[in-house]
């Protein structure tokens, strides 16, 4: 795959994009029980508090000059962003996708508020993670889980996101916005807390 066509899976599967495709997922398989209605709200509340007001804080930080790039490639840039997200994650779990009424995607969430508050963490001994990293992998284990937990195999979309695994890495190695160690920090801190939570959810799912 030529190297100019690579940095276009860092923008595609970019963070802040995650929410919304596990969101999507969640509500539009084949075992969805949601009216429409309900599919659209969802959708929107994930979106507007995962993508809209982060980006809203992004050009906010990018005007003030504490961010430089939507990337956040510097350490010292990462700390503010990673707070907000802290506090937005809570704020969804507690108000809008809890436990009661979206299992699986509350989980995912809270596995997804450890991965980030741990990446918060090292950053306080100049340890830096792969963001995109702990996404993706984070999104491929909820896939699957999912895929689990209602007895459907989604073959295709698995090997999908396992291949873009693949291909977000070669990216942020092509971009040089990682090391080979930053990438599999972030790996190992988006699918840990995944598979932890995992055995909680589906647990959880067949006793209700």
């Amino acid at each position: 795959m030529p190297k100019r066509i690579l940095p276009f899976f860092s923008y595609l599967f970019h963070p802040v994009f995650i929410p919304i495709y596990a969101t999507l997922f969640y509500l539009f398989s084949n075992h969805s029980y949601f009216i429409n209605k309900e599919k659209y709200l969802v959708l929107l509340q994930v979106s507007i508090i995962t993508f809209v007001i982060p980006m809203l804080f992004f050009l906010l930080l990018r005007l003030t000059g504490k961010i430089t790039s939507v990337m956040v490639p510097e350490l010292s840039e990462r700390k503010f962003p990673l707070i907000i997200q802290c506090f937005l994650i809570i704020l969804l779990v507690r108000k809008s996708i809890t436990l009661e009424l979206y299992p699986e995607l509350h989980f995912f969430l809270l596995a997804a508020l450890f991965s980030t508050l741990i990446a918060l963490s090292l950053l306080f001994f100049n340890i830096k993670a792969s963001l995109h990293m702990m996404g993706i992998s984070a999104l491929t284990f909820f896939v699957f889980g999912l895929s689990l937990h209602h007895q459907t195999p989604n073959t295709i979309l698995i090997i999908f996101l396992v291949l873009m695994n693949g291909f977000v890495a070669s990216s942020r190695l092509i971009m040089k916005a990682h090391t080979p160690k930053e990438l599999i920090i972030g790996v190992l801190l988006g699918s840990i807390p995944q598979i932890l939570l995992l055995f909680v959810w589906l647990g959880y799912g067949y006793n209700i």
